[in-house]
């Protein structure tokens, strides 16, 4: 049995059409079948509301009486790119205020200007015979504006890797406050109310196909930036008039020790023209996985610590190493719910119509790393192969001679199989002599939780590492904890600022 789109949009038309909603799909196949269901049903909505960094908006201001080519201009003192046309820009959701920093953005301005306020426009120009004017400084509405089309590089991901912590700190990361020895776990996503698990494949979902965008009518422009569906992380780029967007579904955010981002309410109907898309849209959370991995690896390829499904996410709890560890979502299942019960209301009532996608989208593909073909020097390069170390049996009194002979501030220290297990400096040992403990063993006043990092690392990189945590060496070690070499803050010049006393 198959189905057309114009047998569908007919039925929109004449409003004998079923909806329902993709969390309500799979009960339905449970019970009438894949056949029955497409008989019965005849499009599926789905939803999702997260932070979509890739977001931003192109405006079109108009010419004021003395013409203006603006180079450089400010929202509310919020950057935006101006050069594309005389008075057109393009403003990012998550650039941070010349002001405010990252308090308020480019998806501040965005929202406010949704919710019909005010917002003041700065730009500067050189000026030219035919547009003379240097200068302008204005205040306008959303609705004073000839366009605003918001167009979103990267919404509404496939699936999302789930978050966790396992280094000994805190840290702060796009996917929120990451509690140090994973404490917590944080994820994003609607999981089966998701657009993308419910057309897999891209059959429907292509460049043309009608979505709903923050509480406007818009479109699927095609695959979106980093679209990496072969591997599950398929995205969509996204368009659709500001001016009919709400702030229901449009709420400008910051994530502290990140930036600014943007929350999206995303929906796209999934028209059920056969069986195989039928399936498709009886996905579950059970059904859906996604990798937990360790934000705390600062590496593109971060390491996995469990698969897990979306249904275990949701569950508010997941399992890691024999520990029940709490997981809390970062985007918001109440309102991708609102999300795609408001498509539903929208093609019930003949507002919203289905439609063929104009291009498909390659379902295969998948997303490449950066190519670095510049130089980059690393931490092999400038760190010091021959080093002293001592095993943590040893007396403090043993651990100052060999600091002075070895000529260093620090010495690691290593356990039978040359592993790193901790580290004392001079000021450890110095304190224990101002206390009368040398005769403590190196155990007992080393630091365990070393700093390190690995030898293929940037140079620039492992200098924020010594700055961000004011040590003044980092012990390089491989994988299995064996020492390489010290890299110290006196080696890497210039990119350190200063050293601390570590």
């Amino acid at each position: 049995m198959y189905k057309s789109i114009d047998e569908i949009n007919e039925r929109i038309r004449d409003g004998s059409v079923r909806v329902v909603s993709a969390e309500e799909m799979p009960d339905i196949v449970d019970e009438l079948g894949v056949t029955g269901s497409l008989r019965e049903v005849d499009v599926v909505t789905t939803g999702t509301f997260g932070a979509m960094c890739s977001s931003g908006a192109f405006l079109n201001f108009g010419h004021p009486e003395i013409p203006i080519r603006m180079e450089k201009m400010w929202l509310n003192n919020v950057e935006a790119y101006a050069g594309i046309a005389a008075v057109d820009c393009y403003l990012g959701a998550t650039q941070e205020s010349t002001t405010r920093n990252a308090e308020y953005g480019g998806a501040h301005v965005i929202q406010d200007l949704i919710a019909g306020k005010s917002v003041e426009l700065h730009a500067r120009a050189k000026g030219t015979d035919c547009y003379p004017r240097t200068s302008i400084t204005n205040e306008f509405t959303l609705q004073e504006l000839n366009q605003a089309i918001m167009v979103n590089p990267r919404n509404a991901y496939q699936s999302y890797n789930a978050a966790v912590n396992m280094s000994d700190r805190a840290i702060k990361t796009y996917m929120g406050y990451l509690l140090p020895s994973h404490r917590n776990i944080t994820y994003s996503g609607a999981g089966c109310l998701s657009p993308l698990p419910n057309d897999p494949t891209f059959s429907v979902i292509g460049s043309g196909t009608p979505i709903f965008i923050g509480g406007a009518n818009g479109v699927v422009v095609g695959e979106g930036t980093q679209s990496s569906p072969g591997s599950g992380f398929g995205t969509l780029m996204t368009a659709g008039n500001m001016k009919d967007m709400s702030p229901d579904f449009i709420r400008a955010a910051t994530m502290t020790g990140y930036g600014v981002t943007m929350y999206v309410g995303i929906g796209v109907p999934i028209p059920l023209l056969n069986e195989e898309i039928v399936q498709h849209t009886a996905v579950r959370d059970e059904d859906l996985k996604t990798s937990i991995v360790d934000y705390g690896t600062p590496f593109r390829d971060r390491p996995v610590i469990r698969e897990v499904t979306y249904a275990e996410l949701k569950s508010g709890s997941v399992e890691i190493d024999g520990e029940e560890v709490r997981c809390s979502p970062l985007s918001s299942y109440k309102k991708a719910r609102e999300v795609a019960a408001e498509l539903k209301v929208r093609i019930e009532k003949g507002s919203f119509t289905m439609a063929h996608a104009s291009r498909p989208i390659d379902a295969e593909k998948r997303n490449k790393p950066m190519a670095e073909k510049g130089y980059v020097c690393h931490v092999n390069e400038m760190m010091v192969a021959k080093f002293v170390t001592i095993t943590g049996g040893e007396s403090v009194k043993e651990a100052a001679k060999r600091l002075l002979k070895g000529e260093t501030n620090h010495l690691p220290v290593i356990d039978r199989e040359n592993r790193l297990i901790g580290i004392v400096t001079t000021y450890d040992v110095s304190k224990a002599f101002a206390n009368d403990e040398q005769d403590m063993t190196v155990s007992e006043i080393m630091t365990k939780n070393v700093i390190t990092i690995g030898p293929d690392a940037p140079v620039d990189f492992a200098a924020r590492i010594l700055q961000q945590h004011n040590i003044g060496a980092l012990v390089v070690i491989d994988s299995s904890r064996h020492i390489l070499g010290m890299l110290n803050s006196y080696d890497l010049g210039d990119l350190v600022g200063g050293r601390g006393r570590r």
